[in-house]
């Protein structure tokens, strides 16, 4: 699968706000897929699990099953990844021009 491929889909699962609030959950711990169950009591079991499939399928969430139990991980690099491809490029851009700004202001 190519990265880009890969953007895409981290895109597409950031770009709902219950995925965002989910692994917003899951950046202070794993959680079971109950557990994420009881903290969206507005939403089904089965809208839930079709929210962390597009998370796992984003590479967003590593599942790990212990008996009956699905523990659900943050994983945090495919959102680095594109920190590092998109935004921490154009936040530099950004700051010179603030820079510049400040300097023109300054004369």
């Amino acid at each position: 699968m190519s990265s880009e491929h890969n953007e895409d889909q981290v895109f597409k699962a950031l770009a709902h706000p219950r995925r965002r609030a989910m692994l917003d959950l899951l950046k202070g711990e794993a959680r079971t897929t109950g557990m994420l169950c009881e903290a969206f009591e507005d939403m089904d079991r089965c809208t839930v699990m079709q929210h962390l499939k597009v998370l796992e399928e984003a590479d967003l969430v590593i599942v790990r099953r212990e008996g009956r139990e699905r523990w659900n991980y943050l994983n945090s690099l495919p959102i680095k990844r594109i920190h590092d491809r998109w935004i921490s490029g154009y936040a530099t851009h950004a700051l010179t021009i603030l820079d510049k700004l400040k300097s023109d202001i300054e004369d």
